[in-house]
């Protein structure tokens, strides 16, 4: 049956009488036995036996007599005198049950009956396909395996409020089919992630997530504090100074995919617990980690989206193509012809624009840190196609190493598509010397009033001079590659539990 003359419209009643009605009808069922049974074997996925039989037709199944036990969600219900339909959904699809008195006796029909949408059940029987061709299970035995006291969204439209489907995501997954796809692909690409990680002979590692001294990115941690040990504790902003020890360590490869928490402001593109997987690997640098960054952002659109051209917001992507490389100067200039390299290069001209734009000047002095102050004003949210931005100044890169034929920069990129953000990556500074260096102008712009400059980390120090080898970075977020992938407009669309305001 499809789902247009599955049901009638019930008229709308109160949530509270609805549910003061079910809980009548748990009550008889406690009195008559055991209400919530947890011995129904489940064999068969719905999704499988649709892949299997729907190419058989009806005298090909009753041939067969194809045994099965389903259990899931009754979705949908229609009661036709001796004999009813049902549509029940599990983790992999929908299929629908054909139950009739004479199959299963008159005392279950007469409960099923009585049953609701949104309760569990589970059944065997054998598979049949309808007059119209539809794939069912001829119901041999029916059991209610779980009451539900709450009534379903309805079912056309499902939640209607955007709050309320963050809040109650288990419900959102129960109706909303648009977001189950997002986090079956969700899993995917996490999944492929650690499929090209292992093909390139990373070892995946887990590192602390409360951390004496926050370190690893410009970032305002959140603050705990540890009774036994009466010391602070801070929620990890970054793996990267735990995922170097182990270079230094001689674990080469390293790979974390890894929860990071910020104390910072929420925005489509913000949550303050996210993902990103961070990777690490000896013996290269930030041209190897450009070449990673593709490789995996290709092969996570292959597995999640079955190809590299994809669409965000109605517009083409296309991760097939090498993606572009600009620095911060050539990003300014390519979408604002107007602006001359003599403009940009004057420290005082470029705050004036800062300002004109109405943006904020950066905590970090220097031309490098007005540079990046304006491209992010005026030319970030115009990257629409992939684009390395390379060549950081060092004075906003603490961790990166300089290059070798201009000391003012580093051997840095970000990613950005779509106008965001997508990863971070470079050659590692290995020079314990300078890196020492680098954490105490951190320390006195924390002093000057930045809350997201960097601790000083002497035992990262300490590890740095036992050798740490040539090495390239990067992280990328998995939050916003999600969106991306799946023509997500927030974050908290692919994220299962976003952080909320307590209701």
């Amino acid at each position: 049956m499809t789902e247009q003359n599955q049901t009638t419209e019930q008229p709308a009643q109160d949530e509270n009488q609805i549910m003061a009605e079910r809980r009548q009808k748990l009550a008889l069922m406690r009195q008559a036995g055991v209400a919530f049974p947890n011995d129904f074997v489940r064999d068969d996925f719905s999704a499988d036996l649709h892949s299997r039989y729907d190419g058989l037709d009806k005298p090909q199944l009753e041939a067969e007599a194809i045994t099965v036990s389903v259990a899931g969600r009754m979705m949908l219900k229609r009661v036709m005198g001796k004999a009813s339909f049902a549509t029940v959904q599990d983790g992999t699809g929908r299929i629908q049950f054909y139950i009739s008195r004479d199959n299963i006796g008159e005392a279950t029909y007469a409960a099923f009956k009585t049953w609701d949408m949104g309760d569990i059940i589970g059944a065997r029987g054998t598979l049949m396909k309808t007059n119209t061709g539809e794939l069912s299970v001829l119901v041999s035995e029916l059991r209610l395996l779980t009451k539900s006291l709450r009534p379903l969204p309805d079912k056309f439209h499902g939640l209607a409020d955007q709050e309320q489907v963050y809040r109650q995501r288990y419900v959102d997954l129960i109706s909303n089919d648009l977001s189950r796809s997002t986090f079956i692909k969700r899993s995917k690409i996490v999944q492929t992630i650690r499929e090209v990680m292992v093909e390139q002979r990373y070892l995946e590692v887990e590192t602390p997530m409360m951390h004496a001294i926050p370190g690893g990115a410009t970032a305002k941690p959140f603050v705990t504090h540890h009774n036994a040990l009466d010391m602070p504790l801070f929620l990890r902003v970054a793996p990267e100074l735990y995922l170097k020890r182990l270079v230094v360590g001689g674990l080469e490869r390293v790979f974390e995919i890894n929860r990071n928490f910020r104390n910072e402001g929420m925005s489509t593109r913000h949550n303050p617990e996210f993902t990103m997987i961070e990777f690490y690997e000896a013996y290269s640098g930030y041209e190897r980690m450009m070449e990673m960054t593709e490789t995996l952002i290709r092969r996570c659109a292959e597995a999640a989206c079955g190809t590299t051209v994809v669409s965000y917001n109605g517009r083409e992507v296309d991760l097939s193509k090498p993606f572009d490389r600009f620095t911060i100067t050539q990003a300014i200039q390519h979408h604002n012809p107007e602006y001359t390299d003599a403009q940009l290069a004057d420290a005082a001209w470029v705050t004036a624009e800062i300002k004109k734009l109405g943006e904020k000047l950066p905590p970090a002095p220097g031309l490098g840190s007005l540079q990046l102050a304006l491209f992010e004003a005026c030319a970030e949210s115009k990257l629409w196609n992939p684009t390395f931005i390379i060549d950081y100044p060092v004075e906003v890169s603490p961790l990166a190493r300089s290059s070798d034929a201009d000391p003012a920069i580093t051997e840095r990129f970000e990613l950005f598509i779509v106008g965001r953000e997508h990863a971070n990556g470079y050659s590692e500074l290995n020079d314990p010397e300078i890196q020492s260096a680098r954490f105490m102008a951190q320390v006195a712009q924390k002093d000057a009033g930045d809350d997201e400059a960097m601790h000083y980390d002497a035992d990262y120090i300490r590890a740095m001079e036992y050798g740490l080898p040539p090495t390239g970075g990067c992280g990328i977020g998995l939050d916003r590659l999600v969106m991306l992938l799946t023509d997500a407009p927030s974050i908290r669309d692919v994220i299962l539990f976003p952080q909320m305001r307590p209701e």
